[in-house]
């Protein structure tokens, strides 16, 4: 493990790449199609952290688990690139532990993960401050671990962050904002199964992207939503868990975003491209960036085919073939400033629900 000090950029970005439902099995050629996407993003990206938000490998399809975890991760740790991973409900069944796989991650130079306050439910639940060029605290990035399944016979389904995680993330958030003079810091939160308000806001808000499947949420609701209004600060939340949806939606002044699938080992959707996510956090960052494409003027609705590029209102949706690979990739860039959240990447570009500004 190498912890490092993440700062913004000097122009006061800071760029973060999601990957998530990676499936990793054993490095057959869909592994290695997936390796070759992360690669090529982060390529073509260099962010300054890279998020993995759960189920990156498939712990019941692999022969052995912590060498598959490490097989999957390794591109992360080759790039030099600060990194992170969280759990999701696939990664740790029955032949492989949460506390072991947590132990390959510290193990590995750039991980920025924490095992986590160990009388809290699950394993890797931590906050990492980004810092501005004087040193202070200018955005916490949060990682929680929403389980697997649900372990009460007569509730069904998903698992849900309980309340030991619920209360540690408002001690944290209260005490971040004492020591910023009473205000509230920005903040994101990544987690790997999305809330009941994801379904909520696509039900009665106002969505971009794809809702493809039905939102797999855990059937009890344990207030970590209601938490992150009340302790203010929370700009938006990053889950995965349901491959091909891919929308984002604002509620209560929070963008809730799904990042879509990035593995080729599991299941998808026809035409419809693996696509990791790009966080930028900082300062700019409203239309298309050079070389990313141009509009193709064309509307899109609630569940629009994004990567096809268009307009929605005055901001711009913009779309790239990657000709070296030849295919498609999807790779939103959110921008971090202090009272915005908009969205940007390379084939959906800059409108609300993507890029985050703090």
């Amino acid at each position: 493990m190498n912890k490092r000090n993440l700062t913004f950029r000097p122009d006061g970005t800071f760029t973060i790449v999601q990957f998530t439902d990676l499936h990793w099995k054993n490095g057959g050629p869909s592994d290695q199609r997936t390796q070759a996407l992360m690669e090529s993003v982060l390529a073509a990206e260099k962010p300054d952290l890279i998020v993995f938000t759960g189920d990156v490998i498939e712990s019941l399809g692999c022969k052995d688990p912590l060498q598959s975890y490490r097989d999957a991760l390794s591109v992360a740790e080759k790039s030099g690139i600060p990194w992170a991973a969280i759990f999701g409900n696939h990664d740790a069944e029955d032949n492989v532990t949460r506390e072991q796989l947590m132990a390959v991650q510290l193990e590995h130079s750039g991980s920025v993960a924490e095992a986590g306050p160990s009388e809290l439910d699950g394993v890797g639940n931590f906050v990492v401050r980004v810092s501005d060029s004087r040193g202070s605290t200018a955005a916490a990035l949060y990682f929680l671990d929403s389980g697997g399944y649900s372990s009460l016979p007569f509730v069904k389904g998903y698992d849900w962050i309980r309340d030991s995680q619920v209360g540690w993330y408002r001690e944290q958030s209260h005490a971040l904002k004492e020591e910023n003079g009473g205000d509230t810091v920005p903040s994101l939160m990544f987690f790997h199964i999305p809330l009941p308000e994801y379904r909520e806001v696509w039900d009665r808000g106002i969505c971009y992207g794809h809702r493809y499947e039905k939102v797999q949420c855990p059937r009890l609701n344990s207030g970590l939503f209601s938490a992150m209004v009340h302790s203010g600060g929370m700009m938006g939340t990053f889950c995965g868990h349901d491959h091909i949806n891919d929308y984002s939606g604002e509620w209560h002044g929070i963008k809730l975003c799904y990042g879509r699938a990035t593995g080729y080992s599991t299941y998808g959707r026809l035409f419809y491209q693996r696509g990791p996510e790009l966080s930028d956090s900082g300062k700019i960052i409203r239309a298309s960036r050079p070389g990313i494409g141009s509009p193709t003027g064309r509307n899109y609705g609630k569940q629009a085919n994004i990567p096809l590029g268009g307009i929605l209102g005055d901001k711009l949706i913009a779309g790239r073939i990657d000709t070296a690979r030849h295919f498609i990739h999807t790779a939103n860039i959110w921008i971090l400033q202090r009272e915005h959240l908009v969205k940007a990447g390379h084939e959906t570009c800059c409108f609300d629900g993507g890029i985050f500004i703090f």
